[in-house]
């Protein structure tokens, strides 16, 4: 069967580029940037898609370490998404270096079906998907609109083929009071500390009566300036997340609430601002997905459909998600104790077997490109659950 050989030869061109591949996801790795610092990343990825003949875009939706880079004509329009921020401190504790070369290693591999059925291949950079959202950016500046697929594969602990990410968004919170000696004139003062101490026992008591599946964490990013004053200044940064957007807004008004009643118990005034990017929930492609996973199981892996109802975070592929049919499956490159964003996991993004669930997650996201370009019935089932969804 013509499909069947076609999958074949993208798994050897993917063998064949192993070499190179290995070595510009350990070179990203070793060279790890924050989000919209990533000049080096993505220079070293346009250029290997530069010099396998993809068309490159640089800036697109207006952030300098994004890029598009293109290879066909015409629809469909399926693009493999790429992202290479780092976390602080911990480097690519999260294995987007991992991301990164498996999308451009695809993109490569799929050339041979975009030649063989026609439709375009596109490899996205996205950048600052840790701290800032950069997808969601992009999205509302019209980056996904055009596409006909999105997929992305992130590194994890276990092989599935679909992600369950929250709906998400972060609020800064300021209490203002009144500095004094705490000992010889406490009662001049007014405690913004204590106001905030106070929002998080309320805070605190208000997740018992939350939907198990919604998530409330905050820290205390200023909590005065010496034990013997009166703290005239409180700051704090807190996330909300619930698995749907009505949900979240829900649940925003019950967390607010919990920093108005600190302010009106302590005298404190309250000052707040709600974070512009808001992560969306994931809708994942089940007709899609159902693909990917069928393309890693011949590769030898065993593949979950879902992650049994465990909500890992949000990501801004959610926002994507909403505008074109996508996926985000994971692939294992840890054993399951292994905790994400930790040392642990950042070394797993370099070893062996980070290398090879690379290796594989880019030949499953290939070899899906040839049942879509190769099949017009299987792309049209994709978008007709995509437009039920709505």
């Amino acid at each position: 069967m013509e499909t069947e050989k076609l999958k074949t030869s993208v798994i050897n061109k993917i063998e064949a580029c192993r070499n190179q591949l290995s070595e510009l996801s350990l070179k990203i790795h070793s060279n790890p940037e924050l989000g919209f610092q990533e000049v080096k990343a993505a220079d070293w990825l346009t250029r290997y898609l530069k010099e396998n003949g993809f068309s490159i875009e640089r800036g697109i939706g207006q952030l300098p370490t994004a890029f598009k880079a293109s290879y066909g004509n015409g629809r469909p329009f399926i693009a493999i998404l790429a992202e290479y921020d780092a976390l602080p401190k911990l480097g690519h504790a999260c294995g987007h270096n991992i991301i990164a070369t498996c999308a451009v290693g695809a993109g490569v591999a799929s050339k041979l079906a975009i030649d063989r059925f026609g439709g375009s291949i596109l490899v996205i950079g996205t950048p600052a998907e840790e701290l800032y959202g950069g997808k969601i950016m992009m999205a509302d500046r019209g980056a996904f609109n055009n596409l006909d697929i999105a997929m992305i594969v992130h590194p994890g602990t276990s092989d599935t083929a679909t992600t369950e990410a929250l709906a998400c968004q972060t609020l800064d919170i300021e209490f203002f009071g009144k500095a004094a000696h705490a000992a010889a004139e406490p009662e001049q003062g007014i405690n913004a500390l204590e106001a905030m101490l106070q929002s998080f026992a309320a805070i605190n008591s208000l997740r018992q009566h939350i939907r198990s599946t919604a998530r409330i964490h905050g820290i205390i990013t200023d909590g005065g300036e010496a034990a013997n004053i009166v703290p005239a200044h409180s700051a704090g940064n807190f996330i909300v997340r619930a698995m749907d957007d009505a949900y979240l807004d829900e649940l925003k008004e019950k967390v607010l609430n919990c920093f108005i009643g600190a302010a009106t118990a302590t005298g404190a005034r309250l000052q707040y601002k709600w974070a512009e990017t808001r992560y969306a929930p994931m809708r994942n492609n089940l007709a899609l997905a159902q693909l990917f996973a069928q393309n890693m199981q011949s590769l030898g892996r065993s593949v979950s459909l879902s992650e049994s109802g465990h909500a890992f975070g949000s990501t801004d592929m959610g926002n994507v998600s909403q505008i074109v049919p996508s996926i985000h499956p994971h692939v294992g490159i840890a054993d399951k104790e292994t905790l994400t964003h930790s040392p642990e996991f950042a070394l797993a993004a370099a070893s062996d077997r980070g290398i090879e669930g690379m290796l594989d997650a880019a030949k499953a996201l290939a070899m899906t490109v040839v049942d879509l370009v190769a099949n017009p019935e299987t792309l049209a089932r994709v978008r007709e659950e995509f437009e039920k969804g709505k």
